[in-house]
């Protein structure tokens, strides 16, 4: 167990704050456009595929610019990059304050976004990198609850857009506390003397290689992007389904969300206790009953208990995978993680487009929930079928970390 006093007197607290807040307040801008949608749909007559595709583009545009500001947090290290990050982010909220009128506007202003969601590929390492192995787990547990974020857009977004009679102005206030991030940031971050050194693109292929690599994908596509496909998507799905207004739907979207946004620390824990293999089978389980369940399209109230299960399994199955990921791939752990990382965000894309374009064509959303819980029962049986070959080089029973040095050097086999 963690001593937390000890913990108190290593790292760097400044850092790991600012790697917090930053991702926190990233979060929150990057899935901006998931409550703001239902009045955007108004202004600009959407129809279902087209409000699907306008929440999904921030998460492709993170998925992709996570990469590139992971090499620029190899190279400039992660204060400098994360300096860039959250001045760059307030480009697309400024367009969107000043300039957003028409659809190819917001479209700019969607995939710019993403630089918000790539804000994971600095924060992460800032924190990190100040921490001992038998800290790691706490430190990025407190970096990662940035991932709160979400809440602060579901509660507030419509609000402020209903208020003003204006969604203009959404933006424009969300510039102030990136603003303040940024200075915070400048102040208390600082890079730490142990930043591991910059990774090659042959590093990159080696990895990429290795099929394990791609499992990891999937599974974590599943995961993070099930948490962050539908915290931007389902602000639309209550409005469409229970014609709530904007204000009702992202409120909802916010008791759903709560469970995936604080679970994922619990997930990362109990797959230490259990093992992560056996926690993921349980959680990908999880997640096709409650999808299977939404799809009848019951009643309101049982509807957000089943989406805020189904969001706390995603959650804790994002911290199971990687207490997965790092048994497996010791020391390529920062190489891995930025590829497993921008395939999450690839998961976010897709899934409002599963749900908005099957709700076009078909006028329903029931086909959409129903490929959702085929793709979770896809991978729970992915997990079974390689479960064997990992024990055997790998991994100890059910996903615990295997404690015989010898087999440890099998990793790589």
């Amino acid at each position: 167990m963690v001593d937390r006093k000890s913990f108190m007197q290593v790292g760097h607290k400044g850092s790991l704050f600012s790697s917090f807040l930053y991702f926190d307040m990233s979060f929150m801008v990057w899935v901006l456009l998931g409550p703001l949608a239902v009045i955007l749909a108004n202004d600009f007559h959407l129809n279902a595929a087209e409000k699907a595709n306008l929440v999904a583009l921030p998460t492709l545009g993170g998925a992709v610019l996570r990469l590139v500001l992971g090499v620029l947090t190899d190279k400039i290290g992660p204060k400098l990059t994360g300096q860039i990050g959250l001045t760059l982010t307030l480009v697309p909220l400024f367009w969107g304050w000043q300039f957003a009128n028409t659809m190819g506007d917001m479209y700019f202003v969607a995939l710019m976004l993403g630089i918000a969601g790539a804000s994971f590929a600095a924060a992460l390492p800032l924190a990190s990198s100040w921490y001992p192995p038998q800290y790691q787990g706490l430190a990025m547990g407190i970096a990662g609850a940035g991932n709160s974020g979400t809440i602060f857009a579901t509660l507030f977004a419509n609000r402020i857009a209903q208020h003003y009679g204006d969604w203009h102005v959404v933006f424009g206030i969300a510039m102030i506390p990136i603003a303040l991030t940024l200075i915070i940031f400048s102040v208390l971050a600082k890079d730490s003397p142990n930043k591991p050194a910059p990774k090659t693109i042959a590093e990159y292929g080696k990895v990429l290689k290795q099929k394990d690599s791609w499992l990891f994908c999937i599974l974590y596509s599943v995961t993070f992007g099930g948490f962050v496909g539908m915290a931007s998507y389902l602000t639309i799905f209550f409005n469409s389904q229970y014609g709530l207004s904007p204000v009702r739907a992202a409120d909802f979207t916010t008791l759903s969300v709560i469970g995936g946004s604080f679970f994922r620390p619990v997930g990362g824990w109990l797959a230490d206790k259990i093992g992560g293999i056996r926690m993921l089978m349980v959680l990908y389980g999880v997640v096709a009953l409650m999808m299977a369940g939404i799809s009848t399209l019951p009643s309101l109230s049982l509807t957000t208990i089943m989406l805020f299960i189904a969001m706390m399994a995603f959650g804790m199955g994002n911290g199971s995978v990687f207490q997965l990921v790092p048994q497996r791939f010791k020391t390529e752990i920062g190489v891995i993680t930025g590829i497993v990382g921008a395939a999450g965000g690839l998961g976010g894309y897709f899934l409002p487009k599963i749900l908005g374009n099957l709700k076009l064509t078909t006028g329903s959303f029931t086909p959409g929930f129903l490929i959702l819980s085929a793709i979770a029962i896809t991978c729970l049986l992915l997990i079974a079928i390689v479960q064997g070959q990992w024990k055997r080089t790998w991994i100890g029973e059910g996903g615990k970390v295997k404690v015989a040095p010898a087999s440890m050097d099998s990793v790589h086999a």
